[in-house]
């Protein structure tokens, strides 16, 4: 809403000083900065009511499963959904800071907000009934995979450049894989893959929130530069229009998740809940498949990656053998059970965050 206040300056040019200060808003820096104070201050003022609102609401809380680590016990009663916090936050500071009239950004916005009414759904079943388990896995990733399809597919037909259907490798400025139309079903499943990844981290108070800051930070640097053309064109990285834009969204999330990391830090006053880990997840893998960083997406979410791959492993391992490689899956039980304390996985996974992150962005640059 703020961006259309360079309409006004340019409708009235005897607006002078004024008009100059006003044009500040064109500038995606300036945008993104905005977005990121406005998520982080609503999430503080109203995070509050709605733990107080969701904690009688909820009644028991997020059921703990039985067969977890014993120190979770002592976390029931502890409300989910803190997910619908961090959205709030998110589309308040995007709907006010981001260029209305940008389609990437929308589209993004609907992956976001999409996973997380599916989220939403899963933990309201648990809540009423009890539970661990929410609605069935197979239906939930149908419709994850369903929103993600239709937004791959704007996402191809939105820009025409024959390199939108085409995976870019890192390291390798002059290498691409063209998928045709089959790229649709690829971007479909680094969305799907990365809202479920980000899903199976968040076990821990603050495990997910900030490697997913982290990440969205990187993913700030590189579609601000993907969408401009001048420094698109100097790291010779495939140049995106209007993906510049995006800045402002990750801008947002980087504030509503700063605010959420302040109830969220151990003890948790209320968890994240599939409400906001599947959204906050799909909304990387929608950003990656926008920019044309899929593969980026991986280093820099290298810790979600190390997460769904353990549960995986795990899984085929059992049933192939009858063997389980982890004391428990994901990996972050696994610290636990070989006696680490919470703290200590929670920071050394954030320092992995980072160094993955710092990975993947010099992919940037090192081609």
């Amino acid at each position: 809403m703020f961006y259309w206040l360079i309409e006004l300056s340019n409708t009235f040019p005897s607006l002078g000083a004024f008009r100059t200060l006003l044009n500040v808003f064109r500038y995606i820096t300036f945008r993104t900065g905005g977005a990121v104070v406005t998520g982080a201050l609503f999430v503080f003022l109203f995070g509050p009511w709605i733990i107080d609102h969701l904690r009688i609401r909820q009644g028991k809380g997020q059921p703990i499963r039985a067969d977890g680590p014993q120190s979770h016990l002592s976390k029931k009663g502890t409300p989910t959904m803190g997910g619908l916090m961090i959205l709030s936050g998110l589309t308040v500071g995007t709907v006010l800071w981001a260029n209305p009239l940008n389609p990437y950004v929308w589209i993004v916005l609907a992956v976001t907000l999409g996973f997380g009414f599916v989220g939403f759904y899963d933990d309201y079943l648990k809540v009423t009934k009890q539970t661990t388990t929410g609605f069935g896995g197979k239906l939930r990733l149908l419709i994850e995979a369903a929103i993600a399809l239709v937004a791959c597919y704007a996402l191809v037909r939105l820009n025409r450049d024959p390199a939108s259907t085409a995976l870019t490798i890192p390291f390798l400025k002059d290498t691409v894989l063209h998928f045709g139309w089959f790229f649709v079903i690829f971007g479909a499943f680094v969305i799907v893959g990365a809202g479920n990844a980000v899903n199976l981290t968040d076990g821990l108070d603050g495990l997910a929130i900030v490697p997913v800051m982290i990440a969205t930070a990187s993913f700030a640097m590189i579609a601000y530069l993907a969408g401009n053309a001048v420094f698109a064109d100097y790291l010779q990285i495939k140049y995106v229009a209007g993906t510049g834009e995006l800045a402002v969204l990750c801008g947002a999330l980087l504030g509503a998740g700063l605010g959420f990391l302040w109830f969220n830090a151990p003890p948790a006053s209320i968890f994240m809940g599939d409400t906001g880990s599947l959204a906050l997840g799909g909304m990387l893998g929608a950003i990656a498949v926008a920019v044309k960083h899929e593969i980026v997406l991986a280093v820099i979410g290298g810790l979600f990656v190390l997460e769904a791959v353990s549960v995986i492993v795990q899984v085929v391992s059992f049933k192939l053998t009858g063997k389980r490689i982890f004391r428990m899956a994901p990996i972050h039980h696994h610290f636990e059970q070989l006696g680490w304390t919470e703290p200590q996985i929670v920071i050394r996974f954030w320092i992995i965050s980072v160094m993955l992150a710092l990975a993947g962005l010099s992919t940037l640059k090192l081609r």
